[in-house]
């Protein structure tokens, strides 16, 4: 059998196959709350045979969304909503995973394709938080407030009660969003970081938001269930985070508890142009920290192709791939692949309903 079709084991959770769905923003929530819209859109990716289905970064908070259409968990409200959608993965043979997030200074923004640019307070916005009062730049002019003891502990807060719903609407993997210049890599990156209290300066400090939270989220995520996180990796600019920096990051976080690494990069400020865009382009750099850090690691950006994928398992970069553009290019990918691939498992992958399409 091909590794990507391999089962993986994380903790009490056992994936079918290696291949995820990554995280990827609808825009089309109402007050935080998924529809069927979500249904249908994380659902067809469980029936296209993924082992794992992660729902987009859903905001702790009001003041956490990206924009007004972010999918949200802050209230038990939205409880039953996504329980809906995670009995749907399970039946369909999908672990249910989520992940949680707060966007800081980058909150408060229109659509992609409403501009993206962020919002006025009197046309649907709001006032945002960040370590420091200093704007993310380009669109997103708005300067932030800076945070307050009182809100670094409201925030956590936040992420704990949020956890403690995504266990409630039957979530089995959970993932914290520390990456893509969003609340928690502010306080990780020099560059967005200016403070001069215990949350900023040095490298202790800049974790020491990260650090808390994790481990906040973990006293209440059961030990039996895999607690992982996203994390930028690179500022891919100077002065900013660096991998090495990030490798140490990791290795504190595994002593924590985390199950997990999902590697990613960037975007704590706008305008970087030398970012090495090309196929699989951070695998490398994924093998380096599983490797260095000695923890399961994901990846995704540009992985594309089976026999990529299966490479990347193979060389041990990776012990799952994410797979996010592609997934929506190709709802069944997993099975398309399987196909590419020679593997046995390709006429077990789609529901009994569609078994006609494979005979």
């Amino acid at each position: 059998m091909t590794k990507l079709y391999e089962k993986l084991t994380l903790k009490d959770v056992t994936l079918r196959n290696r291949i995820a769905v990554s995280p990827m923003c609808q825009y089309s929530s109402d007050d935080g709350y998924p529809n069927d819209w979500h249904l249908v859109h994380l659902g067809s990716r469980a029936i296209g045979g993924a082992g794992l289905v992660v729902v987009e970064a859903t905001a702790v908070s009001p003041e956490g969304r990206i924009s007004p259409s972010d999918s949200g968990i802050y209230t038990d409200d939205h409880v039953e909503p996504f329980a809906k959608i995670t009995r749907f993965l399970k039946e369909h043979g999908s672990v249910a995973g989520i992940q949680l997030a707060h966007a800081g200074r980058k909150a408060s923004a229109s659509k992609p394709w409403q501009g993206d640019t962020h919002l006025a307070n009197d046309k649907g916005g709001w006032d945002t938080i960040a370590p420091s009062p200093i704007a993310f730049g380009d669109k997103l002019s708005k300067q932030p407030k800076a945070m307050t003891l009182d809100d670094i502990e409201r925030v956590k807060g936040d992420f704990v009660r949020a956890a403690e719903r995504a266990l409630a609407a039957g979530f089995n993997f959970l993932e914290i969003h520390f990456a893509h210049g969003y609340l928690a890599h502010e306080f990780y990156s020099p560059l967005s970081n200016k403070r001069t209290d215990s949350y900023g300066g040095d490298f202790e400090n800049r974790i020491r938001f990260m650090m808390e939270t994790f481990a906040a989220v973990r006293q209440v995520w059961p030990e039996r269930l895999p607690l992982t996180a996203r994390l930028s990796v690179t500022d891919w600019a100077d002065g900013g985070v660096t991998i090495d920096d990030s490798i140490e990051l990791i290795r504190k976080l595994k002593s924590a508890g985390l199950d997990l690494i999902d590697v990613s990069h960037g975007f704590v400020t706008p305008n970087i142009d030398h970012i090495p865009w090309g196929p699989g382009f951070m695998l490398p750099i994924a093998g380096r920290i599983r490797k260095e850090a000695d923890i399961a690691t994901t990846t995704s950006w540009s992985i594309t192709e089976p026999q990529q994928a299966e490479d990347a398992l193979q060389q041990n970069q990776v012990d799952m791939v994410m797979l996010g553009r592609e997934m929506l290019r190709d709802p069944y990918w997993p099975y398309h692949a399987a196909e590419t691939l020679g593997a046995e498992v390709s006429s077990d992958i789609l529901p009994v309903q569609y078994a006609r399409a494979v005979d």
